[in-house]
């Protein structure tokens, strides 16, 4: 099944570069505690919705992209 992209294309570098940030809080800064997996696993998350740029959650809310993006 294909999913129309419903992120627009700097909300996607913005996941991208938090989900990024995520997983090195997670995994460096909170190094070894099951919080940091937690955060870390957050991120790899938000970072896919930014590559991917389809969000489940944005979907079940019904924000479309304009036709114009």
């Amino acid at each position: 099944m294909l999913y129309l992209k419903n992120v627009p294309r700097w909300e996607r570098w913005m996941r991208f570069a938090g989900g990024a940030a995520m997983v090195a809080c997670g995994l460096i800064g909170l190094a070894g505690l099951p919080v940091g997996w937690l955060v870390a696993g957050a991120g790899v998350a938000a970072a896919l919705t930014g590559v991917v740029g389809y969000c489940p959650m944005c979907a079940v809310a019904g924000r479309k992209l304009p036709e114009s993006q």
